[in-house]
């Protein structure tokens, strides 16, 4: 199966990120369990350029990182499955940022899973903007049930 188009309250369906957390608008292409390809448009009222930063807004490259997890997630979860359950860093390889990500920046994101084994796998992501890479890595996450909600 392969969709063309995967919209916010779809992936709202899918993970459980919220505002701000959710790091991902659209999934413009997805091969559940293999390939994603979306974006995240970066604005200017996104809380963390108020302290990153002051006068030169950045977006953090542990945010980036985050961005690829949950288009790798929603990849995999999409999956009837993995319906019941959840994904988790499990380690990341390979960081390297090239280039910084500002406001009105889109970020480009893409996945493609390398390997699966039970319930652990490991994806290649990139980030672009513009066509040029700000960010790639090798993601590492572990599948588990969703854990009931906890009351703090």
């Amino acid at each position: 199966m392969t969709q063309e188009a995967v919209d916010i309250n779809k992936i709202r369906e899918i993970i459980p990120h919220r505002y701000p957390f959710l790091l991902i608008d659209r999934i413009t292409y997805l091969e559940p369990g293999i390939k994603a390809i979306g974006y995240k448009n970066v604005t200017t009222n996104e809380p963390f350029f108020q302290g990153h930063f002051p006068g030169n807004p950045i977006m953090p490259g542990v945010l980036i990182i985050e961005a690829l997890a949950q288009l790798g997630c929603t990849a995999m979860l999409i999956k009837e499955e993995y319906k019941n359950m959840i994904g988790l860093f499990a380690g990341i390889d390979g960081v390297r940022f090239k280039k910084p990500v500002y406001p009105g920046d889109r970020l480009d994101l893409s996945v493609e899973l390398i390997k699966l084994k039970g319930p652990i796998g490991k994806f290649k992501g990139e980030a672009k903007v513009d066509g040029i890479l700000a960010c790639e890595a090798e993601v590492l996450f572990a599948l588990a049930p969703k854990p009931a909600d906890r009351k703090v």
